[in-house]
């Protein structure tokens, strides 16, 4: 149940979540999709980002809602060949595509939204391990650079 002033709402009419933990946690699962919450985590310094996933069968929508972040979206076949970096603003929402090599760079007060597909896991998801000119972009091209400049 939730409150509302001085009643509880019944868990039929609204239901109340919150995740503060670290990592990766779906909170909401209805019918095909489901919103989970991404808090920091040491994975996801960009001295510890060897690798980039995508799901090819979903959207996957990223929403900052604290701290800061960076995208990092990727192309190539069947090996990531580039990599760009989104500097990720509050309160707008990332839609990376369907099949995009992405990962995410968190500082350690962030936490992002994240809506995709309810059966999204890594039976339908792909993996790519970053090569270390690859890597290094990430570390140059991450956080810590928008902080010194």
């Amino acid at each position: 149940m939730a409150w509302s002033g001085d009643s509880m709402i019944d868990k039929a009419l609204l239901e109340v979540y919150s995740f503060n933990g670290a990592g990766f946690k779906p909170l909401v699962i209805y019918k095909t999709w489901r919103v989970a919450v991404l808090n920091f985590m040491e994975a996801l310094e960009p001295e510890n980002i060897h690798s980039v996933e995508r799901h090819p069968e979903t959207d996957e929508v990223f929403i900052l809602t604290r701290g800061e972040g960076v995208l990092f979206l990727g192309e190539g076949e069947p090996q990531v060949r580039k990599l760009y970096a989104q500097v990720m603003e509050q309160d707008v929402i990332y839609n990376v595509k369907p099949r995009t090599w992405h990962a995410i760079e968190l500082t350690r007060d962030a936490s992002v939204l994240i809506m995709e597909n309810s059966d999204t896991n890594e039976k339908n998801s792909e993996y790519c391990d970053l090569s270390s000119v690859l890597r290094q972009y990430i570390r140059e091209n991450g956080l810590s650079k928008n902080h010194n400049t």
